[in-house]
């Protein structure tokens, strides 16, 4: 009988290891703005639903119904296309989607549609929003400049600008005299967000403003050094993610504006198509 028993646990066990085996993976970033934003995603594409209480922080724990059994990686947002390779497929933030060589516009099988709410901002920390070098940024930033830049660089639609009715560069109302001379440090993520500064380093410099871009690959340590004061401004994140920060870190970031959507995607890994994700 202890034999007996002992082949039908072993049996369990197998099958049990199999059944997991089996199971489509799907990684996601694990901060919560960015895993609600990837759920989401999935969501809108009839992969699972969530709980009608979900909103923009949700997590796995949200899933209400998961009809595929999908196994969730939950992974720090910049190590996601690192283990792609490793799962069915994973759902990745563009900036580290452009830096792994990867592109939401032909190379991804599932991507937000170009109206996202997600638009990346300038932030500042509370108190700065109204100075000259922040309107100096905020103009620089809503050039006609800037937009044709991301225009000519992201024609495929994998940076969409977001300004309505770029200007000339500058703010009539800024004293430029007072601010020649002066280094305005500004943090941000490789790409695109510090291809595109480099151009509003140039729409600065023609007025003696140097603009310092520190380069990060994180979305946690930006912010700390903007609160610390160790920045001025920081360009890398969306909205929610900064709205997000504040109210669990007890930080003073105000976002100033809106600049371009960076649409979020789902890229294959093992999977080559969809077909692992389609519910029948």
């Amino acid at each position: 009988m202890k034999k007996f028993l002992s082949v039908v646990l072993a049996l369990v066990l197998t099958l049990s290891l199999a059944s997991s085996a089996l199971a489509v993976t799907v990684a996601l970033p694990n901060d919560a703005t960015n895993e609600g934003r990837a759920l989401l995603l999935l969501q809108a594409n009839g992969i699972i639903t969530l709980k009608e209480e979900a909103g923009i922080t949700a997590t796995v724990a949200d899933i209400a119904e998961n009809p595929l059994g999908l196994e969730f990686h939950e992974v720090e947002a910049a190590m996601v296309p690192n283990v792609l390779a490793d799962v069915d497929y994973a759902i990745i933030n563009n900036n580290f989607a452009l830096d792994a060589g990867l592109n939401p516009a032909d190379g991804s099988l599932l991507k937000e549609s170009a109206d996202s709410p997600y638009a990346n901002v300038l932030s500042v920390k509370d108190g700065n929003q109204d100075t000259d070098a922040c309107k100096a940024l905020i103009a620089a930033l809503s050039s006609q400049a800037v937009a044709d830049y991301i225009a000519a660089n992201w024609a495929d639609g994998s940076v969409v600008s977001v300004i309505a009715e770029p200007g000339d560069g500058y703010d009539a109302t800024v004293d430029y005299a007072a601010l020649a001379g002066t280094t305005i440090k500004v943090g941000a993520t490789p790409n695109p967000h510090e291809l595109i500064l480099t151009v509003v380093k140039d729409i600065l410099a023609a007025k003696d403003i140097t603009l310092e871009i520190v380069e990060y690959t994180d979305y946690i340590l930006p912010n700390e050094a903007l609160e610390a004061g160790d920045l001025f401004a920081n360009y890398f994140a969306h909205t929610p993610y900064q709205d997000d920060f504040n109210a669990n870190n007890g930080t003073h970031i105000v976002n100033v504006l809106g600049v371009h959507v960076e649409p979020m995607a789902l890229y294959g890994g093992k999977q080559a198509d969809l077909t692992a994700l389609t519910v029948k």
